[in-house]
């Protein structure tokens, strides 16, 4: 593998041209597709996904790291078998050594990029191997390999099955009680402007996740023009998963965040219909941030907020135990807290379906905990004795 002194190559950008033996293979199969590499193969799977950029972006990213790891072992794609690729899922795991393949956000060009940010979770693995069966079937169909190795593996269906039996990378709501204070607290009397301007901005971005569960890059892409007036109420219009189209009751808690923002940057409270300008913004107050800078501002967050917890003497001890929840907290717990916090206040499953715009109920139903809340405390009554 061509490697920099850093770390590993992004093959899917620069992928190289495989031995005259290797293209002499290639040529001896069915290709019906115009590639010489894999490298080459991959992309082509990966132009189907580029109208939907945040897919486009999750499947670029695990079959690149598929490819990155094959050429360390000098393997191609049609040299995946059984034994490969249960050393592959156990590197998922551990990805070693760690100085060359896990390292913090950079840009993909960057010479200190890395494929991993750290060793990736059961979830996340399954969510790997599930993308990448996707990936080998594919190329089957492309005529690049002859076989789909995924189909050999006895367990994968439990492998490969991403759904739990319930949603637990969520706030509680003491935490997310708590939370809220603290990013609410009150600046002191001699703030600077650029203080007020982040604190400004972290109540919008969490009152934003936290109100209407958009996935990370929605957020991002939002434009003041989204919120829409309609027949008395107040709408987000949001382009999701899969390019669909959909609107999003926008609740009061959330245009009043809206309206402090607007008001904070010197614009009119209420958006206007052909007001084309991202709601979250730079510190500069025009420029919008992109999805990465909005992980990486949200995480820092979370992260700064589990230390303050940890440190606040008034916070009730049940609270204080689950710091460790913040400081584990992504972007997208807000979305899974949203979601949860809608659910235990009552709100049918049929609305929550269409807030999450998931196709599924049974996806959206992982998310009702009430149930196994009655069900904790009916096995209470079951005692050792029937003292009280």
């Amino acid at each position: 593998m061509a490697e920099s002194e850093t770390g590993p190559r992004a093959i899917t950008a620069r992928g190289e041209a495989p031995p005259a033996a290797q293209q002499g293979e290639v040529a001896a199969r069915v290709s019906r597709i115009a590639a010489t590499t894999d490298a080459e193969a991959v992309g082509c799977w990966l132009e189907e996904y580029r109208a939907t950029p945040q897919t486009f972006r999750a499947y670029r990213k695990e079959s690149e790291r598929l490819l990155l790891w094959l050429a360390e072992r000098g393997m191609r794609l049609a040299d995946i078998d059984r034994q490969a690729l249960q050393a592959f899922e156990a590197f998922l795991a551990d990805p070693q050594p760690a100085s060359r393949w896990i390292g913090p956000p950079r840009g993909r060009t960057h010479p200190q990029w890395r494929p991993f940010r750290g060793p990736l979770s059961a979830a996340s693995r399954r969510q790997s191997l599930t993308i990448l069966q996707g990936l080998c079937s594919w190329l089957v169909e492309a005529g690049w390999i002859d076989h789909n190795p995924f189909r050999l593996m006895r367990d994968k269906r439990r492998r490969l099955d991403n759904r739990q039996p319930g949603i637990e990378r969520y706030l509680e709501r003491p935490l997310w009680n708590w939370f809220w204070n603290w990013l609410n607290r009150p600046l002191a009397g001699d703030a600077t402007p650029r203080e007020w301007r982040l604190w400004q901005r972290d109540r919008l971005v969490f009152g934003f996740g936290y109100l209407l569960a958009p996935r990370i890059r929605e957020m991002a892409d939002a434009r003041m023009a989204d919120f829409q007036f309609r027949e008395g109420q107040w709408w987000w219009q949001v382009v999701g998963k899969g390019g669909k189209l959909a609107r999003i009751p926008v609740p009061e808690d959330m245009m009043v965040l809206l309206g402090g923002w607007r008001a904070h940057l010197g614009l009119p409270e209420r958006p206007d219909a052909g007001e084309d300008a991202p709601v979250i913004r730079a510190l500069d107050g025009e420029r919008g941030v992109g999805d990465n800078q909005l992980y990486r501002l949200i995480k820092r967050t979370f992260i700064r907020a589990a230390k303050a917890l940890a440190a606040d003497p008034d916070a009730p001890d049940a609270v204080i135990r689950l710091a460790g929840r913040l400081a584990e907290a992504t972007p997208h717990w807000l979305r899974h807290t949203a979601i949860t916090h809608q659910a235990q206040a009552g709100v049918e499953l049929r609305y929550l379906a269409r807030t999450a715009r998931h196709s599924r109920l049974d996806t959206t139903a992982r998310y009702l905990h009430a149930e196994a809340e009655e069900w904790h405390r009916q096995i209470g009554a079951h005692r050792l004795t029937d003292t009280p």
